[in-house]
């Protein structure tokens, strides 16, 4: 079988729809006018059920060495041995179940990578077409991990208003269904399934700690870790180069990512009203790490857990291991979710 092709963004497809990307960046779901949205424990349960058999029960993994040098008990949820090698294969399966034969004629997202190989394979178990806007900047692991599962690619320039438009010139042409990275109900559902395998195995937890980019797996994670820990502290995981969460956390407003620079790739997007809105009410705080940290965190993985890694995925160690969290008092187990470990190889620590 040959590689799906991947098309350019062609001017006409820049022009074509800027009604429908407009459509899409106010209502990413599609909801009619008036309905109510929420996400609840309820969902994340229902997901659980709904992707049981189809998504991979990720091991939890633990470190005397790690322990020691964070001085806590460190629980690795490790996301990276899921699927497509990250957790949004829960989100996306969530959402496709759910959508059912609405996306008989296709699925569409924008993505960086590891997104877009999830939609890949769940449209494909479902046997839908899948259409996947990629920035030109994405990781070729990642773009590779698109073509193996079959999708048809569209690569644009990596701004966000970009991936908006062309993906909306997709739909128009294919009439695909778009599922949205993080902005999606569904999505922060099936993602909150992650930090539901994990509590039901480590047990009570005093913190939970996730990488946090558009901030579905963070904010799937807070409903969850709520419901079950209700006394557990919640932080995120964010590079100092693409710090928008943590800088809206702090102003209590929503601030746009504006000019990221960073190695963690899969971070690289803003938070939304629907993940900001989750986050500001359970979140104690956002630990900022540096490029730097990241790299030693990698490294730290693979030598004491014998795992590949990516940047966004090595955060969460990364932030613990700061001066920072090790100032805070009472946290002595804390549940780490490694969310992927797609890593071209010349990032091999």
């Amino acid at each position: 079988m040959h590689p799906a092709p991947c098309l350019p963004c062609t001017p006409e497809d820049s022009i074509l729809l800027e009604s429908a990307a407009e459509v899409m960046r106010n209502n990413p779901l599609g909801w009619s006018e008036g309905t109510s949205v929420s996400v609840d424990f309820d969902d994340v349960r229902a997901a659980a059920a709904r992707i049981e058999g189809i998504v991979a029960h990720t091991p939890i993994l633990t470190s005397l060495a790690l322990d020691s040098l964070a001085g806590r008990r460190l629980f690795f949820k490790c996301e990276n041995l899921q699927h497509v090698g990250a957790f949004k294969f829960r989100g996306a399966s969530n959402a496709l179940a759910i959508l059912g034969d609405q996306a008989k004629d296709g699925i569409c997202t924008h993505s960086s990578g590891n997104h877009a190989q999830a939609v890949a394979l769940a449209a494909k178990q479902r046997g839908v077409p899948a259409y996947i806007v990629m920035p030109s900047t994405a990781p070729r692991v990642k773009v590779d991990g698109v073509r193996s599962h079959g999708a048809e690619i569209t690569f644009c320039e990596p701004t966000l208003e970009a991936r908006e438009t062309t993906a909306a010139a997709v739909m128009e042409r294919t009439g695909a269904t778009f599922v949205h990275p993080f902005d999606d109900e569904r999505v922060i559902a099936g993602q909150g399934t992650a930090a539901l395998e994990m509590i039901n195995e480590t047990g009570p937890l005093d913190a939970v700690i996730t990488p946090v980019g558009g901030g579905g797996l963070l904010s799937g994670t807070c409903i969850t870790t709520r419901k079950l820990l209700p006394k557990a502290r919640l932080f995120g995981a964010e590079p100092k180069g693409a710090d928008d969460a943590a800088r809206s956390l702090i102003a209590g407003e929503l601030i746009p990512q504006t000019g990221p620079n960073t190695i963690c790739d899969g971070l690289l997007t803003s938070l939304c009203e629907l993940t900001f809105g989750i986050l500001k009410e359970n979140l104690e705080s956002i630990i900022t790490v540096s490029d730097e940290d990241v790299l030693a965190a990698m490294k730290l993985l693979q030598e004491h857990l014998d795992i590949i890694v990516e940047p966004s995925g090595a955060t969460v160690l990364a932030a613990v291991l700061t001066e920072e969290f090790r100032a805070l008092k009472d946290i002595d187990s804390i549940g780490l979710v490694i969310s992927g470990g797609n890593l071209d190889p010349e990032m091999l620590p």
